[in-house]
């Protein structure tokens, strides 16, 4: 039977190790509390919180990047009907990049700073497609220029940290765009961003979903990206989801009350400011 569905997350709990000396009854801190999403075929989904609300833990518990912290994930992860949670080593890495895309909340992290943007950019294409290096070269050179960064050559040589952050969110974003990916996590992608920046990263990212078919996962505080963006959201708060509606719906007849205190914090969101 067809689905919408591309990401099914269901029952999601997190928690820190028990403490030594705790009885066997204890499980721990709970991080994240019955966490429950679906992310639909060419749809953003906005995941919304303040700091430290959880947003992030869950975008690392979807790529399975908790096991190296010592926290105990359960609860069910769906891609495409394959489950992911417990997924580990190569079967996973091939996962991310190609079917999972994620785009990190500080771009520098995202790239080793000994290589070039070009090296790092090639690699990442031939370890998903049996092509050429030529080709990989090619294939890198035309994503940049698409994402209007000019003299791709330049950038293609340049290392990390002789990018701004703009440029280099753009990067990740061209990288995306050669993987085609499933299902993009973009992690508060225009935080420290200018608005004209945010706005060349957003509208990146609907290319990425017309174009490519692309599901995003966006993850931000930021309401007002989130209005922009999204055709559903989901608002966290202290790990678990208290809201989660239409993206009209919300900002026209916001029910919980996290949600209105949000909405309250951002004067002029909805006005034509």
């Amino acid at each position: 039977m067809m689905t919408d569905s591309v990401l099914e997350v269901c029952n999601l709990n997190i928690h820190c190790p028990k403490p030594k000396g705790s009885c066997d009854k204890q499980r721990g801190l709970s991080l994240l509390a019955s966490v429950n999403l679906e992310l639909k075929r060419g749809k953003v989904l906005g995941l919304v919180g303040e700091s430290g609300s959880g947003k992030s833990l869950t975008c690392g518990a979807i790529l399975q990047m908790l096991q190296d912290r010592g926290l105990d994930t359960q609860g069910s992860i769906k891609l495409h009907g394959q489950e992911l949670n417990g997924l580990r080593g190569e079967k996973m890495r091939r996962i991310r990049g190609k079917d999972i895309g994620y785009i990190m909340q500080n771009p520098m992290n995202a790239f080793t700073p000994v290589y070039s943007i070009g090296s790092q950019f090639i690699e990442t294409l031939r370890s998903h497609f049996k092509i050429s290096k030529k080709e990989a070269k090619i294939q890198a050179h035309q994503a940049l220029e698409e994402m209007n960064l000019h003299h791709p050559d330049q950038v293609m040589k340049s290392y990390p940290h002789e990018l701004s952050g703009g440029m280099l969110q753009r990067v990740m974003i061209a990288i995306s765009m050669c993987l085609r990916p499933s299902i993009l996590i973009a992690d508060e992608p225009t935080t420290a961003l200018d608005a004209v920046n945010q706005i060349k990263v957003l509208r990146e990212l609907e290319r990425l979903k017309t174009e490519c078919g692309t599901s995003v996962l966006l993850v931000s505080h930021d309401l007002g990206v989130i209005a922009q963006a999204a055709d559903e959201v989901a608002v966290m708060r202290k790990g678990e989801i208290v809201e989660y509606a239409d993206v009209h719906e919300l900002f026209d007849n916001p029910r919980h009350e996290y949600t209105r205190m949000l909405l309250q914090a951002r004067p002029g969101i909805g006005q034509g400011a």
